[in-house]
């Protein structure tokens, strides 16, 4: 049996390239000077820009939905947006082009309609009179419709019931037919105020505008209603809904069907009786406890804009600058001026990992800003305060983040630990994983390595551990009091396997380079034609070498099982998480009763490896 008739859009296959479809519309306007006053097209602009700021309310309410740090406790839906649901969301906007045909058709077919006059105040009277008795129960008999029939409901409208979590843009994730009916009866109200003689080019902005923010608001999973006023005057739960309304009928299919108004739902009789309690329980706010906390930082000005509380879709990509970002960077810097002035520890996102709450949270500063002698003290402020708060509220392991555990900065995380010596929460600085998922990607049978940044805290643990295994290591260190330290921890017969290097010529002949210190073209232009260069510098080096290969930043696959993973890490794949990230959700699955800060203990780079296999993570 083939495809049903207007079950999927036309234009699926066409990806980004449907924007195209907009084409006659802004080629009109653009050769007919649409934006001059005496323009017989003003008309075509008017209608881009409708749609324009139609896009943008849908954009506005997702920005809201996923900023948790400001509404996580009134979720009504406590469960993350996967990546599944983000593609399937992906086109959320395919409404909008059929519906701009549609206006533009409409505008075409019946010219009086170009020239609406700007304001006439009677249109809203009449447009709300034709909303109240036409709009809401024709759409209330239409979806009860749509649910009714076990054939319509799987090919017109279990598409739009998909999503675990209601989003603003799962307003739109709908067949072509669902917004064919929807777009004619948003646009109902105004062609009645049209019929009367008083439509205007304001009414027709207020009735789109308010129809998308109504749907928006109601798919937005977070409840933006206190409970007072419902109390205070309860016919208002007849006359507007809420997203706890709304979410209701997506978690409960037969129930709560109306489009705005809860009154249709009552006379139709399938108000469910829990959606006051519901509304009232979920607007008081109740937070969330996470298990595990990923205490993160911001990179730079760029990369500040790879968060769900920006671009939802963008940031569910890896991370790569892109051209449509620049019109947003002096906004995104003028909000870093901000934060470093008031702002403090936030949280970014979340997933769920065999029923235990993960959050990702931001120190607010950036990476350059780590550099500054000044702003030292500060840092250590923010993360310490988040430690503090993380303790207060019973989270069981809080990781630390690139930056966030430099050894210059904290000493790795002991300064915390040292200074409140109490912490019921376990710090980690998640390197004993990092220095396993480096050594792992050693080829067996290697005899020798080149290793620069060899004095830091992973240098030290890899050189050890790689000496054990009867690997020569030659140290870059210009510092010899520093090598000896280090070669002095090293069994007496393992000893003669480290040794110290001071210029990049001596190793022309090595192949693996593991690079802890960031390399200019000048120094990797000693490396030998074939090497690969093993990184745990922050930020990595640039591949000047076509005749080398690069390696990413330490990184794992979290496990299979992982939920509501919606947001990819800095630049890394889906699913995949630094490896101190990493190290602290393995940290938390073990059940370790001690603090990872400091020095790596190199006896401990196996069991954690194994322990991190054991629990489904995989290299990435």
């Amino acid at each position: 049996m083939g495809a049903a008739f207007l079950a999927s859009w036309p234009w699926d296959n066409l990806g980004f390239y449907k924007y195209v479809l907009y084409g006659p519309l802004v080629g009109k306007a653009a050769a007919s000077r649409a934006w001059e006053a005496a323009s017989p097209d003003r008309w075509v602009l008017l209608l881009l820009v409708l749609f324009g700021l139609r896009a943008l309310t849908y954009q506005l309410w997702s920005s809201f939905s996923n900023m948790l740090f400001a509404t996580r406790r009134r979720r009504v839906v406590r469960d993350g947006v996967d990546f599944e649901q983000i593609d399937r969301e992906w086109d959320w906007d395919n409404f909008l082009i059929m519906q701009a045909l549609m206006a533009a058709t409409a505008l075409y077919a019946f010219p009086p309609l170009r020239h609406l006059p700007l304001w006439d105040s009677r249109g809203f009277a009449v447009a709300l009179l034709a909303h109240v008795a036409a709009t809401e129960p024709l759409f209330y008999a239409a979806h009860r419709a749509l649910h009714a029939s076990d054939s319509l409901y799987a090919r017109y409208h279990s598409l739009h019931h998909s999503s675990r979590v209601p989003q603003p843009f799962t307003a739109g994730l709908a067949t072509p037919l669902e917004s064919l009916v929807v777009g004619a009866l948003m646009a109902l109200p105004l062609a009645a105020a049209c019929a009367a003689g008083c439509g205007s080019v304001a009414l027709a902005f207020g009735c789109a505008l308010a129809f998308d923010g109504l749907r928006a608001m109601g798919h937005c999973n977070v409840e933006v209603f206190p409970s007072k006023p419902f109390r205070a005057i309860p016919v208002l739960r007849y006359l507007i809904y809420t997203p706890t309304y709304h979410v209701i009928h997506h978690t409960k299919r037969e129930a709560n069907f109306c489009l705005f108004m809860p009154l249709f739902d009552l006379l139709g009789g399938t108000l469910d009786a829990r959606s006051w309690e519901m509304q009232e329980k979920t607007s008081a706010g109740v937070d969330e406890v996470p298990d595990f906390v990923f205490l993160a930082h911001v990179v730079d000005v760029m990369q500040s804009l790879h968060v769900p509380f920006v671009l939802r879709t963008f940031a569910s990509t890896p991370f790569s600058v892109q051209l449509f970002l620049l019109p947003m960077w002096p906004f995104a810097f003028l909000v870093m001026l901000a934060m470093w002035v008031w702002s403090k520890t936030f949280v970014i996102s979340c997933y769920n990992l065999r029923g235990h709450l993960h959050q990702m949270w931001a120190v607010p500063r950036y990476g350059f800003q780590y550099f500054l002698p000044f702003a030292k003290d500060g840092i250590n402020k923010q993360i310490e305060l988040a430690i503090l708060r993380a303790d207060k509220m019973g989270v069981k392991v809080l990781s630390l983040a690139a930056l966030n555990k430099n050894e210059a900065l904290n000493g790795g995380g002991t300064l915390f630990v040292n200074k409140h010596p109490d912490l019921r929460v376990r710090v980690v600085h998640g390197n004993t994983l990092t220095a396993a998922v480096i050594l792992s990607e050693i080829p067996e049978g290697t005899s020798e390595v080149f290793m620069t940044g060899a004095t830091s805290k992973l240098g030290r643990a890899i050189a050890l551990y790689l000496c054990k295994k009867r690997v020569r290591v030659m140290m870059m260190t210009l510092s010899t009091e520093r090598f000896q330290k280090i070669q002095k921890e090293a069994p007496a017969e393992f000893q003669q396997y480290l040794v110290q290097v001071t210029k990049y010529r001596s190793a022309q002949h090595c192949r693996t380079w593991i690079v802890g210190k960031w390399l200019s073209p000048r120094e990797q232009r000693w490396a030998p034609p074939g090497t690969h260069f093993h990184q745990f510098v922050v930020p990595p080096i640039i591949g000047f070498r076509r005749d080398c290969t690069y390696g990413k930043l330490a990184a794992m696959r979290l496990p299979k099982d992982v939920q509501g993973l919606g947001a990819c890490e800095y630049s890394l794949e889906r699913g995949v998480v630094h490896a101190c990230h990493a190290g602290g959700v393995v940290h938390f699955l073990e059940g370790y009763a001690h603090h990872e800060v400091g020095a790596i203990d190199v006896d401990r780079i196996d069991v954690v490896w194994e322990a991190a296999l054991r629990h489904g993570l995989r290299p990435a």
